[in-house]
């Protein structure tokens, strides 16, 4: 576990947060993980708790341009939606979450070892390895609120989130979905993780 804790924050449901974070950050509040659902004609990802319930449950309408995504609670009720801005070089995802609330993400262009992600309307940050496969989210003031890790190799796509705010829960939850199409996205389209949309 040495080289891949040291590398690849992601972690299975049950097993401790991981030494690096801990290290960095404390001990996170809890982790969510995610699976996206294959065989199946829409995106759906499902989020679980460290007992494997799901919590919260994406699905991406069929066929999009836009890449319309709809996030639900366990209960039905609606979180936020997510859409893709077509025909641009940032990547740009616009939220509206059910409160209200809105905001985009919005790549930076020319990082060639990292990802930045600025989350407009929030202040946010969203910094990746592509390396490690490991994103961390700051607020406006440099907090870490979340840190996401995805698994090297899954048919399932999947992700842990190690949570510092749980105040903020939703709001990751849903970044963590629109990183997760965004990274779809760019292997979909041939488009390395080393840069975004060169």
């Amino acid at each position: 576990m040495g080289v891949l804790s040291k590398y690849h924050r992601y972690r299975e449901a049950g097993e401790q947060a991981n030494v690096k974070n801990v290290e960095r950050f404390g001990e996170p509040a809890y982790s969510l993980f995610t699976s996206t659902k294959v065989f199946t004609l829409h995106h759906d990802i499902d989020i679980t708790d460290d007992r494997e319930q799901v919590v919260y449950h994406a699905k991406t309408k069929f066929p999009s341009l836009h890449d319309k995504t709809d996030i639900y609670d366990a209960n039905g009720n609606h979180v936020s939606h997510i859409e893709r801005k077509f025909f641009t070089l940032h990547e740009r995802h616009f939220v509206t979450m059910a409160d209200g609330k809105q905001f985009e993400l919005s790549n930076e262009l020319w990082h060639v070892f990292r990802d930045v992600t600025n989350i407009e309307g929030l202040g946010w940050q969203l910094q990746g390895n592509i390396i490690g496969l490991n994103f961390e989210l700051y607020d406006a003031d440099g907090n870490i609120i979340a840190v996401i890790g995805q698994k090297l190799f899954s048919v399932h796509d999947k992700y842990c989130v190690d949570i510092y705010r749980p105040e903020e829960e939703k709001t990751v939850v849903t970044i963590l979905v629109t990183l997760q199409h965004m990274i779809t996205d760019r292997k979909n389209t041939g488009v390395s993780t080393s840069s975004s949309n060169e």
